[in-house]
């Protein structure tokens, strides 16, 4: 195996990572704030605020891991996705100062207010719709280059159907994940209020999920033709993404096993998303960069690979630690600390 498989694959280790944790961050701040609007957040707001406090400070540490390490490993991202994304990674990152910023006035002010839960709640849908442009622009036909100026085709992007269905996947999956996870969380809490909340929350927001799956895989199949049949060659993968779906939806509709049912939401966008990534290989950017081309020297790779994995093998303990903890600590998870 070449140092630049080993290093993408480390990146989309860590860009999974981002995926579940923030997913479950964004999607509580939203059913936070729609809990408050439909007068139920006495039942869960309690709930979510016991999660949120002890993790929300950490969710961003796989993101900066990725960014980092993709310029590290494939410089040549810096200088196309740089000019391509300042504006839509500005509007990310003014998104995320708002939502941590805001997140600290709701829990640590001298009162509560309706502005700061509904920014919350908004910033929570809107980051991954706008963290998942990176994700459709490495298709191609977005980016272009011309006389050694790169240029984001705004308009080819905005009239986009893959463009959109992406969009639309982002936002239901991390309400998916985030219903799953707190549905398992309430079970811990012995909460039986707020777990059938959360429950019907999470078999909700499932159908969503799977019909934006296919519209993306359809869009796709119409984008970038390539793409489309590699990941056809690993319909295996998929196969298992869409077993562990149904192995979930049916434990959390006949409301036993919560802890395996959200495993099963892990590994179902698990296998999804390394088949994603699997069939977009070589590219990471079609057709300017592949992994091949665009990597950095096979030293500094080398070296980056083995600080990415020591991080990695000190970030896992530390979230585990901060679980065992705060998250899966019976008297804090019932709110008796």
């Amino acid at each position: 195996m070449s140092y630049e498989i080993i290093g993408i694959s480390v990146l989309w280790i860590f860009l999974y990572g981002y995926l579940i944790v923030a997913s479950v961050d964004f999607g509580a701040g939203f059913f936070a704030y729609y809990a408050k609007t439909t007068k139920k957040d006495h039942i869960i707001n309690q709930l979510i605020s016991r999660y949120l406090s002890p993790v929300w400070e950490v969710t961003n540490v796989f993101f900066v891991f990725f960014f980092v390490g993709i310029i590290g490993f494939f410089p040549e991202t810096a200088y196309y996705y740089g000019t391509a994304l300042l504006v839509p990674a500005s509007i990310a990152i003014i998104l995320l100062a708002i939502r941590g910023s805001f997140y600290a006035f709701e829990n640590y002010g001298s009162k509560q207010s309706n502005v700061y839960m509904f920014l919350y709640g908004a910033t929570g849908l809107l980051i991954p719709a706008s963290l998942s442009i990176a994700l459709t622009l490495s298709e191609g036909g977005f980016i272009v280059e011309e006389n050694g100026i790169v240029s984001l085709q705004y308009l080819a992007l905005f009239t986009s159907p893959y463009a959109w269905s992406v969009v639309f996947l982002a936002i239901v999956s991390v309400l998916y994940i985030s219903a799953a996870f707190l549905t398992f969380y309430a079970a811990r809490a012995n909460d039986k209020p707020a777990l059938q909340l959360v429950r019907k929350y999470a078999l909700f927001w499932s159908v969503p999920t799977i019909i934006a799956s296919l519209t993306t895989f359809i869009a796709l199949s119409q984008h970038n033709e390539r793409h489309f049949e590699a990941m056809l060659d690993l319909w295996w993968m998929f196969g298992l993404s869409v077993a562990f779906f149904m192995i979930a939806m049916w434990l959390i509709y006949i409301g036993k096993y919560y802890g395996l049912a959200f495993i099963s939401v892990m590994l179902q966008f698990f296998f999804a998303f390394f088949g994603y990534g699997r069939g977009h290989l070589p590219y990471i950017l079609d057709p300017y960069i592949t992994i091949n081309e665009g990597a950095t020297n096979e030293t500094m790779a080398i070296a980056l690979i083995a600080a990415f994995i020591g991080g990695l093998l000190l970030l896992v303990p530390s979230l585990i630690l901060l679980m065992k903890l705060f998250l899966f600590n019976a008297d804090y998870v019932k709110g008796k600390k």
